[in-house]
């Protein structure tokens, strides 16, 4: 917190607002706000550096990844949503980039439900109890209050010819919306038995 100067006296703002005269504060209580305040300003500094960093590998990535789509003759590259791991020659290290999705599903969801529930109401019901369980905690809601991406997900992998039940996997589909995308990049050196990666930390606590 940077000391604040009032007709001619020197202040800190306390963890309440209030201003305290640098006099009146012990001299251990200064010194652990300088060393704290000087260690944040260099922190914050990594982490723009940090920032610039991440977008500079991404703009070199896409850089790169353009002119061997040229070279290929290839119009796209890159794995599903954009993914991709680059190796060097010798194969000691890689550059990884993984694009997340956070999925969640919208008013449509419930639609999907209700035609769910009407295929298994349809069908013989001892037959299809193991079913009826699989789609109620598909739908189940957790402790977030929302209901499982992967289980519900999880329900068009299921083989079923029903019309209805394909138009209720549909619904799923349809309900399904980004939310919001998170890239990841990983650096990866190879280790001493050359046959497994280590992955180089860039987080203070894994060094």
């Amino acid at each position: 917190m940077a000391r604040k100067t009032i007709s001619g006296i020197e202040y800190l703002e306390d963890s309440k607002g209030g201003l305290v005269p640098v006099s009146a504060i012990k001299p251990i209580d200064l010194k652990r706000e300088d060393v704290v305040t000087s260690i944040i300003a260099d922190t914050l500094k990594e982490r723009d550096r940090l920032i610039e960093f991440k977008r500079e590998v991404w703009v070199r990535v896409q850089e790169f990844l353009s002119e061997s789509a040229k070279d290929s003759g290839a119009r796209k590259f890159g794995g599903a949503k954009g993914n991709v791991t680059l190796t060097s020659f010798d194969g000691k290290y890689k550059v990884v980039i993984a694009v997340n999705d956070t999925i969640r599903f919208n008013e449509k969801l419930q639609i999907a439900k209700q035609l769910i529930d009407k295929c298994i109401s349809n069908w013989s019901e001892g037959a299809n109890e193991n079913l009826r369980v699989i789609v109620s905690d598909a739908f189940n809601v957790g402790k977030s209050g929302l209901v499982s991406t992967s289980r519900v997900l999880g329900l068009r992998r299921l083989k079923i010819q029903d019309p209805s039940w394909k138009k209720a996997m549909d619904a799923i589909t349809e309900s399904l919306q980004v939310e919001c995308s998170k890239t990841y990049m990983r650096f990866y050196e190879r280790q001493a038995d050359n046959t497994t990666y280590k992955q180089i930390p860039l987080d203070v606590a894994n060094l």
